[in-house]
């Protein structure tokens, strides 16, 4: 009777969360007033935010990762690199790996790398050249030189998050909670808390997206 219970308890407590979930990105999704916009983005948090808004990925920056040194050197020149074709290349991961040009992408979310090449070759082409959003992370052994490269970036719409504070790049969004660890962790990953919220939720997305 106790276990029974309890199961009945846990499933409760499980519909209250996707609930109140439900209803935290429905609000987040009347607020936004931007909704057709182009995030170039470094890892997943992109792809979460449009995931979250309902909105189609207006990107090729989904399900991979490009590291900050390669990140800032594309968005750099980025209308060259979206003309250049990417080639595969090997090594030691479970995921395909491409090369554009000189930038590494890791095809994290992708079982094949045709498939990657496919996806990135079809929304590449969906490109909001005057609707940019630039977000880089500050991973991978991201230096104090590559975010001062990030912010001097000639984008009006760019943040790259951090792991502590940095006044002097106007860019720069502190992100809490992981001080003690060599590098910024999974923003996308879920707090352990009743209310169904990631890292990345700590920045008002919204607010940036609609560039208030």
């Amino acid at each position: 009777m106790i276990n029974i219970i309890s199961r009945v308890s846990q499933g409760i407590y499980g519909k209250l969360r996707e609930w109140e979930s439900t209803l935290y990105r429905k609000k987040k999704q009347r607020k936004l007033k931007n909704q057709d916009f182009t995030i170039i983005a470094s890892n997943c948090n992109g792809a979460f935010m449009y995931y979250d808004m309902g909105l189609p990925y207006l990107s090729p920056t989904i399900n991979l990762s490009i590291g900050m040194n390669d990140f800032v050197k594309m968005v750099g020149n980025l209308k060259w690199y979206m003309k250049q074709e990417i080639v595969e290349s090997s090594g030691s991961e479970a995921y395909p790996i491409g090369m554009l040009g000189d930038v590494r992408i890791q095809f994290v979310h992708y079982e094949t790398f045709e498939q990657a090449v496919r996806q990135w070759n079809q929304r590449k082409k969906r490109i909001n050249w005057d609707n940019l959003f630039i977000i880089g992370t500050q991973k991978d052994g991201c230096a104090y030189e590559t975010l001062k490269k990030f912010d001097q970036l000639p984008y009006k719409n760019k943040v790259i998050f951090t792991k502590k504070e940095y006044p002097e790049f106007e860019s720069a969004h502190y992100m809490k909670g992981f001080e003690e660890k060599e590098e910024l962790g999974v923003l996308t990953n879920r707090k352990e808390q009743f209310r169904m919220r990631r890292y990345l939720d700590d920045f008002d997305y919204i607010s940036f997206l609609n560039q208030e």
